[in-house]
């Protein structure tokens, strides 16, 4: 027969669990900490480069293109934005409130060498995508071989 500790109150946490719930709510998520205080989230971001230009893909779902700024400033790139709520219902009629609204900005370090004058952005879809060319110093250069034949 095995000896099993009585506990009285199994439901109860102790308080090493409960400073360890503390932590993980707050620290290791902290949009759920931000979002508290009304902000909104920043918008995820892809970004790549392929041969001829850089690829910078962010989320904006529910944004028009008047709703959002990028500016690119030596090598940073900042997506600035702002989700506006449409109230049309009251605040306390609310069983549910997820949705984020308000300012949020968001900047990236890009590789040097790009042409930003020639960057085009286009918003389809919910997703921005920016497209930065690359300068013709940057990009890869094949260089051939040519063998000299002996005289």
């Amino acid at each position: 027969m095995d000896i099993i500790k009585y506990q009285p109150f199994p439901e109860m946490l102790s308080l090493r669990q409960a400073v360890d719930r503390l932590f993980e709510d707050s620290i290791v998520r902290p949009s759920r900490l931000f979002s508290a205080f009304g902000e909104a989230t920043v918008p995820a971001i892809d970004a790549y480069q392929t041969e001829n230009e850089v690829v910078v893909k962010a989320a904006a779902p529910g944004l028009k293109a008047d709703d959002i700024s990028i500016d690119i400033a030596r090598d940073t790139l900042t997506i600035k934005g702002e989700c506006k709520a449409q109230e049309e219902v009251k605040k306390e009629d609310y069983l549910c409130r997820e949705m984020r609204y308000g300012s949020f900005s968001r900047s990236i370090t890009l590789p040097s060498g790009l042409q930003t004058d020639k960057a085009e952005a286009t918003l389809e879809n919910g997703t921005l995508t920016l497209a930065i060319p690359k300068a013709e110093e940057t990009k890869p250069k094949t260089i051939k071989v040519v063998a000299k034949e002996k005289k």
